[in-house]
């Protein structure tokens, strides 16, 4: 029995400041047990409207992602990456991403495939499916009537042309133009544009006034002609290999009539260009320039640029400084740039450190799919994932990737349709497609296992860092 005074004196108490809580003793359990405390819960969506990824792999809840929708309130940038390691989903995600959003009637994609497989690129049979015909970029068959794009195109303005120029000769020599080389560039393509009216300008015409300069070139700079001659000996050089050398057919004439620029798809097929060749960079800087000056146009439409084997791009400073400005450029006029790379570390310890740093903070969406665990660990030090996400990554199976959008982080399970099927797993006997030939409960049994195995990780980590915050 309590003292009447001290109740007396807690009810005096309760009377002058309100009634005092009874101090309870601590409980003590089990995390099993504990965990029954805490309802099932589960970070929010991105919203309503957009295209169906899939479903969140721990809520079960479907996963609706649409930039141009989150642009300005979710998103500052509509600008996405794409990691993961082969065989994992990419492709499977880009296809079906690109697929829903054409559902839209005010949707238009451009995807460079650097990618294929019998002698056509990964996106042959999508645009089949469509009736688009692949603009094939190919040395071969360009000398026999192919492609062709043209860098002095009249719908590029002369500064875009001189800008491209430039980057196409930085890419091939390895370093930037120094002052002398880079006059006798402007020059020759001041004269070229000033000179020739009745046609295209051409590369070709470039090459021969940077042999051949013009006497008033020399005076107007009160130099030599032999001293600019000079000069651009080595730009002359570069630009032959586009007219005569290895990359010939493709950038040495008039751009080819009929290019559907107002077609919902664009697929540039560049998989007969060797990737690991200093082509590739070169033929992604010209294609990216030609775009923003004739596919981008403020004319409402929301645009996607997709971008495979983007390490071209963002591991080539010349290369990524244009696509810097074009994905700056193209914010207002309602571009999302995606880019897909393998590692993150082969654009981020590369020459252009500075430039893909600039690129990788555009991009406001990120989804990564199973990496080794240092890579993991390097790519969420860059991107700034939390610690249970890195944990995760190395444990992910195809198809269900991290999505850290401007911070919201998730973990989902890419889902395909039947009718998708077919168009975006071309290649199964060795990458997206492998467990295709495995029987539904097999493949739900693994999935099932590989969520679980999240889930676990994802709580403990949860679990040690309220018990470090405890301790604290």
């Amino acid at each position: 029995m309590r003292d009447p005074l001290s109740a007396l004196s807690d009810a005096f108490t309760s009377f002058l400041f309100g009634k005092v809580e009874t101090t309870r003793l601590p409980v003590r359990t089990s995390t099993g047990q504990a965990q029954a405390v805490y309802l099932p819960t589960a970070a929010p969506g991105l919203g309503d409207s957009g295209v169906i990824i899939g479903r969140e792999v721990y809520s079960g809840k479907g996963y609706i992602y649409d930039p141009f929708q989150l642009y300005g309130q979710q998103l500052p940038a509509p600008h996405w990456l794409v990691l993961g390691e082969s065989g994992n989903g990419k492709s499977a995600l880009e296809k079906t991403y690109v697929l829903r959003q054409l559902r839209f009637r005010d949707r238009q994609v451009v995807v460079l495939d650097a990618q294929g497989e019998d002698g056509v690129g990964e996106w042959n049979l999508i645009a089949q499916e469509l009736g688009i015909t692949p603009i094939r970029l190919d040395p071969t068959a360009a000398l026999n009537g192919g492609i062709r794009l043209n860098p002095l195109d009249p719908s590029i303005t002369t500064t875009g042309q001189l800008a491209l120029l430039r980057t196409i000769i930085e890419v091939a020599m390895g370093h930037g133009l120094d002052e002398r080389s880079g006059f006798a560039l402007k020059v020759a393509h001041a004269y070229v544009t000033a000179t020739i009216t009745d046609r295209q300008p051409v590369l070709m015409d470039i090459v021969e006034q940077l042999r051949h300069p013009k006497p008033e070139s020399a005076a107007a700079m009160n130099v030599d002609i032999d001293d600019v001659r000079a000069w651009g000996l080595d730009v002359a050089l570069v630009l032959d290999r586009l007219v005569d050398g290895d990359l010939r057919g493709m950038f040495d004439g008039p751009t080819t009539v009929g290019i559907d620029l107002d077609a919902p798809l664009i697929v540039f097929d560049l998989s007969h260009i060797d990737r690991n060749s200093i082509a590739m960079p070169i033929l992604m800087a010209i294609v990216g320039v030609w775009l923003e000056h004739t596919w981008i146009r403020p004319d409402r439409k929301k645009r996607i640029f997709l971008v495979e084997e983007a390490w071209h791009i963002i591991n080539s400073p010349f290369v990524a400084q244009l696509f810097q400005r074009l994905l700056k450029f193209g914010r207002r006029l309602g571009l999302s740039f995606v880019a897909v790379v393998h590692h993150l570390s082969d654009v981020v310890d590369g020459a252009a450190a500075k430039e893909a740093a600039a690129i990788l903070k555009m991009a406001s969406t990120r989804t990564i799919y199973a990496q080794k665990s240092d890579e993991a660990r390097a790519t969420g030090r860059v991107i700034g994932l939390p610690r249970w996400a890195v944990e995760i990554i190395p444990t992910l199976t195809p198809g269900i990737a991290v999505w850290d959008v401007n911070g919201n982080v998730q973990v989902v399970k890419h889902l395909i349709t039947e009718a998708e099927r077919p168009l975006v797993f071309t290649d199964r006997a060795m990458t997206e497609g492998s467990t295709d030939d495995l029987l539904p409960e097999d493949v739900r049994a693994a999935e099932l296992e590989a969520e679980q195995r999240a889930a676990r990780i994802e709580h403990q980590q949860r679990m040690n860092e309220s018990s470090e915050s405890t301790v604290a």
